[in-house]
């Protein structure tokens, strides 16, 4: 699974962007946006539930895990959408949900109206999301193809805006902490109300010839056609399971993050820095991230991405004893995170590029989607487990470091198998149907 053979002569300068379309740019500028209304509310969601409406630990856990699902687990159906009609419909459509979810979540008082309000601030993600992402990955293939930019650095710079947006969110977050909770959810809903206005205006309709993919021959597919390319391409499948526990680890970051400062510092105040410092090392690492993946191969940045992940959550355990000082518990914690993120910088990338490989360039929606769908089931049956645990934690059935070697014990299995599985069979490099 190394990376093809592919150089241009400064394809290595992610600052070529600037000479990207404006479509592309509108893409990008929109990943920071997304991460800016994100981030303003689903940080500081868990604080809201447990704090002001007096949630217990399992349903925190369940509000935060069917949130995760009704996003990455219905990316499929959204992504396919995407696919069968357009990216621009499902975008707006998926905007407009967001919206109506972030008000629903501002007034909610009760267990219903709150999950009613996850469900569609999730849903909406997995309608433009997948759409979102197929659009940047035909046009990276088209601009690797002119031997403008790779895709897996076109991918890079997307995970750059998506971390700026994550340093602003979380600040902006912190700062309406003073404020009732609904109006940090209204800021949010009215952001996402100018975005859709942006795409409704600046994003190309079907035809257009600036439209995702204008170039590339255009097949249309029933709904059906679509979804069986995804349900019977096995290699993709099977190598989907095995990178999706990566977003099951970012998923508990959101659970894990807040039970632990609450529990070794006694105050979640710094809980946005951490959001921010993780963010401010992506920003600044994902550039040579990036360069070290395509260095050394799409196998080998895959698979250390997940050792590091899975070393990552072993760093607290350092300082779970009742000796250890705040400052050492928070580095602790720091050390986690970092970790954390420096895994999916080196692996994400060269994930995405491998999932068009093998969709062999089509229906890259519903590939997308799928790869989100199987992270979002098991993102649900992750944090629904470890939030047991910390209630077992709770009643003294389980010791403080049991949450962590359980999460690294499964991200280094997909690890392992991931090396042995891409060491045995060959994996698609080139973008041949062959």
């Amino acid at each position: 699974m190394t990376s093809p053979s592919r150089s241009f002569p400064g394809t290595r300068k992610l600052s070529r962007v600037r000479s990207l379309p404006s479509v592309v740019k509108l893409l990008l500028v929109s990943m920071v946006l997304f991460n800016v209304g994100f981030y303003l509310v689903v940080p500081f969601l868990a604080v809201h539930l447990s704090e002001d409406l007096k949630f217990a630990g399992w349903a925190v856990g369940l509000v935060l895990g069917l949130r995760m699902f009704s996003q990455q687990g219905m990316f499929f159906i959204g992504g396919s959408l995407a696919d069968r009609f357009g990216k621009r419909p499902i975008i707006l459509l998926g905007i407009c949900i967001r919206v109506v979810g972030f008000l629903l979540l501002g007034l909610a008082e009760g267990m219903v109206v709150v999950l009613v309000g996850v469900v569609l601030v999730g849903f909406a993600a997995a309608l433009f999301a997948p759409a979102v992402e197929s659009a940047n990955a035909e046009y990276g293939r088209e601009f690797e193809d002119s031997g403008i930019l790779l895709r897996t650095e076109l991918f890079a710079v997307e995970q750059m805006c998506s971390r700026l947006g994550t340093v602003l969110g979380p600040a902006l977050g912190a700062v309406l902490l003073a404020f009732p909770f609904s109006w940090t959810a209204s800021a949010a809903a009215i952001l996402f109300a100018v975005l859709w206005v942006a795409f409704f205006v600046w994003f190309p309709r079907p035809g257009d010839p600036a439209a995702p993919g204008s170039t590339l021959p255009v097949a249309t597919y029933a709904l059906s056609e679509v979804w069986r390319s995804v349900l019977t391409n096995r290699r993709f499948l099977l190598f989907a399971t095995l990178c999706s526990v990566q977003l099951v680890a970012l998923g508990l970051l959101y659970l894990m993050l807040p039970e632990q400062l609450e529990r070794e510092i006694g105050s979640q105040s710094a809980l946005g820095w951490f959001y921010v410092g993780a963010a401010v090392l992506v920003i600044l690492g994902q550039g040579p991230a990036v360069a070290v993946a395509t260095r050394i191969g799409h196998r080998r940045a895959i698979t250390a991405g997940l050792v590091l992940i899975a070393v990552s959550f072993l760093m607290p355990l350092f300082t779970l004893s009742a000796d250890a000082s705040a400052l050492l518990q928070i580095v602790g914690l720091a050390l986690w995170i970092g970790l954390l993120h420096l895994g999916q910088m080196l692996m994400v990338p060269p994930l995405r590029d491998t999932v068009a490989i093998l969709a062999r360039e089509t229906n890259l929606g519903a590939h997308f989607g799928m790869l989100n769908t199987i992270g979002g089931v098991l993102s649900l049956l992750g944090t629904l487990g470890i939030g047991a645990v910390y209630d077992l934690i709770d009643n003294g059935h389980a010791g403080l470091a049991t949450p962590w070697v359980i999460v690294a014990v499964c991200v280094a299995a997909a690890a392992a198998t991931m090396w042995v599985w891409t060491g045995r069979r060959a994996i698609i490099e080139r973008r041949s149907p062959d």
